[in-house]
């Protein structure tokens, strides 16, 4: 009935009723499968590198560390050394720890910067 000028592929010829069945059945499979995937998906936790939590004395001594570390980088500009100096006497680690819970070293850093950014400026 067919011949290679009207199959020039040779691929095998269904009728489209079959066709239309075969995929109606696997794509339902497929919405299934889905399905029971979504269900048994897990809620992800992300934790970059992996990081330990801070706690109260490492800020303290991280904190003391990049203070005194401007204060050298600035020793010239008396007025950001006292800015800077009244600023790690007023440090709370309370307020701080609970103003930015579960720091990691690297997340330390970044809030350190935004809050000395003015007073060094």
């Amino acid at each position: 009935m067919f011949n290679s000028v009207n199959n020039p592929f040779n691929r095998p010829i269904e009728s489209s009723t079959s066709s239309d069945k075969n995929k109606q059945q696997h794509q339902q499979e497929k919405k299934e499968q889905e399905k029971k995937y979504l269900e048994q998906d897990e809620q992800d936790e992300v934790r970059l590198g992996g990081m330990p939590v801070l706690e109260e004395d490492e800020i303290k001594f991280m904190v003391k560390n990049y203070i005194n570390n401007l204060i050298q980088e600035n020793q010239d500009e008396e007025k950001v050394v006292k800015k800077l100096e009244k600023y790690l006497e007023k440090f709370d680690v309370k307020k701080f720890m609970k103003k930015n819970p579960n720091l990691t070293s690297p997340d330390f850093y970044m809030v350190m910067y935004n809050e000395t950014e003015g007073l060094v400026k």
